[in-house]
């Protein structure tokens, strides 16, 4: 067992009887649907689940969950997703995939947030590793771009796999991956994109974990806040 399915069946562990569960997208993510299918058929566990992405709906399909759809919720119990960078303080860095907007209502809509992450995502400040993903209306991003050039930032539309094309969210979004003077704090951060005009969503998940679980030489950590 590799250390995403230990932290993966660690948190399935944590689902109980009655639930809303929300699905998040990626290798680990897979890992937990997985695990949370097998107790749902061999224990009877009676769970609703609703996923932020096409490919986390089909794979729940496939595994005989109990889907709802997005439109008719209201609140989730549990959100367990995966990051692409972890701070000391829990700040998140999502969106990579480019389903950010999903991914968020998901996340503020639940009671709490099980964010499952192997050592490699665990970095000093929010954009160490990876550009800042920023979903942009189509029309917008280059105004976007340039206000966001104003304060430093650098960074350009991302191409499709193939580059030929633009990615396009499922929200129909484009999206700038940016970096940012890194003397910026994530909370800066934070507060200066979602009060910029044009911007849909972005991967800076700031205070919304309610912890990490991370696997480590075949025992799963806990990470929480500090208060």
């Amino acid at each position: 067992m590799n250390d995403k399915e230990l932290v993966a069946i660690h948190a399935a562990q944590q689902v109980t009887d009655g639930m809303c569960v929300g699905l998040g997208t990626g290798s680990t993510a897979n890992y937990f649907i997985e695990a949370l299918a097998g107790r749902h058929h061999e224990e009877g566990l009676h769970i609703t689940v609703v996923a932020s992405s096409v490919v986390s709906t089909r794979k729940a399909q496939q595994l005989g969950l109990p889907l709802i759809a997005i439109e008719h919720l209201n609140h989730l119990d549990l959100y367990v997703d995966g990051a692409d960078e972890v701070t000391p303080d829990l700040t998140l860095l999502k969106g990579r995939g480019a389903d950010l907007v999903r991914e968020k209502l998901l996340v503020e809509a639940s009671s709490q947030f099980l964010v499952l992450v192997d050592s490699s995502k665990f970095v000093s400040r929010i954009g160490e590793r990876f550009a800042i993903p920023i979903e942009v209306m189509p029309f917008a991003w280059q105004l976007v771009k340039h206000k966001l050039e104003a304060v430093g930032a650098m960074g350009d539309l991302r191409q499709n796999s193939s580059g030929d094309g633009l990615v396009v969210t499922s929200h129909g979004s484009l999206v700038l991956d940016m970096t940012f003077d890194s003397q910026l704090t994530a909370h800066t951060l934070n507060e200066l994109l979602n009060n910029t005009a044009g911007v849909v969503e972005h991967g800076i998940f700031y205070g919304l974990a309610s912890s990490v679980l991370c696997a480590v030489n075949g025992q799963v950590q806990e990470h929480q806040v500090r208060g």
